[in-house]
């Protein structure tokens, strides 16, 4: 639920040229506890400042793709996966590949949990790879 609102905020700045604040205003609203509101708040604002370094590490792991080419909503999907797993404390990139697929079989097309899965497993580069 959490990475969803992230989700949610990232894709209000890149497609409604929101401005970040603004955006997580209106996806947290007043309520939620503050731990739950700072995760996101960290998701939302870690992923706009590493992007370009995503990018870079994306890239390489579309194979026939370019980042121009995804979906809004994949993109900023990976994006948030990779930006997640460079965090200090990140979860264990099992279980960022697992959320990321869920959000990609949420809000994006069927075939598009697989294709993260699968971007996203050659990025950590590890075999470990979230169910579809």
């Amino acid at each position: 639920m959490l990475r969803e609102r992230a989700l949610q905020a990232l894709y209000a700045i890149e497609v409604g040229g929101r401005d970040p604040a603004e955006a997580l205003e209106e996806i947290l609203g007043s309520g939620g506890a503050s731990d739950d509101r700072a995760f996101v708040r960290e998701l939302v604002l870690g992923t706009l400042a590493g992007a370009s370094d995503a990018d870079q590490r994306i890239g390489p792991a579309l194979q026939g793709w370019t980042l121009d080419r995804l979906a809004i909503v994949d993109r900023t999907i990976l994006r948030l996966a990779v930006c997640e797993a460079a965090q200090i404390d990140a979860p264990p990139r099992a279980v960022i590949m697992n959320e990321a697929v869920e959000l990609a079989k949420r809000y994006s097309t069927p075939e598009a949990a697989r294709f993260v899965n699968g971007v996203l497993s050659g990025v950590f580069g590890d075999a470990s790879s979230a169910p579809t």
